[in-house]
């Protein structure tokens, strides 16, 4: 089963790319992000005619997440946060061909210090406690999405010039660490140690053709999952060309059951 995260930026913006992204590569689950659009409005017919089940947790503006996926999808989650009118529609989950998948958009936080920064570091506790009490880490548990927050300085093209600043700050990977210790494994570490790469680049600069970017998109698995899981891959010909996100799509593929 192919699994892929990606913050599209807005799904009726990039529907030119998303839709002959999808019919070429073919994944089997698509976890999107900050689609930019309440449910009615979501590009529903062109996507289920590809063979994708959707479902949604829209919103306009910044934020909104849906799971497509070619299989059926039972014990849909919407949100959990005590607060989503606040902090905005960032979390859907499904069980999917006997594994339990939660996609995220983290909230920014803006910069450090700021009440925004304060709002992301109590929605990342509450997202560990969400966690720890709904998913067994004795089963297939996959975590993905946009994370907004970089593990160490492999994650970042200038860790001197990210020192302390939002994405990469100490309290933010405290948060992180949090969530991780409920039993979730970064995946890509399974295959490389390797720093250099990215899967967020800045659009008001040349950042992507300087690779001057940020891993902040991931996957996190509990061991059943990470067991499984044969490989971990950034797609960076979906991130070139026209009109594209600002994030490319990660892609982790796992064994069937």
């Amino acid at each position: 089963m192919r699994i892929v995260t990606w913050n599209v930026n807005s799904v009726r913006a990039r529907l030119p790319r998303l839709l002959p992204w999808l019919a070429d590569d073919e994944p089997d689950v698509v976890c999107l992000q900050e689609l930019k659009c309440v449910d009615e409005q979501f590009p529903l017919e062109p996507i289920e005619e590809l063979g994708y089940q959707v479902v949604m947790y829209g919103q306009k503006t910044y934020n909104g997440v849906a799971i497509l996926s070619k299989f059926p999808m039972e014990d849909v989650v919407r949100g959990f946060h005590t607060d989503e009118d606040k902090v905005g529609h960032r979390a859907i989950g499904a069980t999917i061909n006997g594994t339990m998948i939660l996609n995220l958009y983290v909230v920014n936080g803006k910069e450090v210090g700021c009440d925004k920064y304060a709002m992301k570091l109590e929605w990342l506790k509450q997202l560990s406690s969400f966690v720890h009490d709904r998913y067994p880490m004795n089963e297939r548990v996959v975590l993905c999405g946009d994370f907004n927050i970089t593990f160490d300085d492999r994650d970042i093209y200038d860790p001197e010039a990210w020192k302390d600043r939002i994405l990469c700050s100490d309290p933010e990977r405290e948060a992180l660490a949090e969530l991780m210790s409920c039993g979730l494994h970064d995946a890509l570490r399974k295959f490389t140690d390797e720093g250099e790469i990215y899967t967020w680049w800045d659009f008001r600069t040349r950042a992507f053709r300087n690779n001057r970017g940020l891993r902040i998109d991931h996957f996190l698995m509990s061991q059943p999952a990470l067991d499984a899981c044969t490989g971990v891959e950034v797609d960076l010909e979906a991130r070139d060309g026209e009109k594209p996100s600002d994030h490319a799509p990660v892609i982790a593929t796992l064994a069937d059951l």
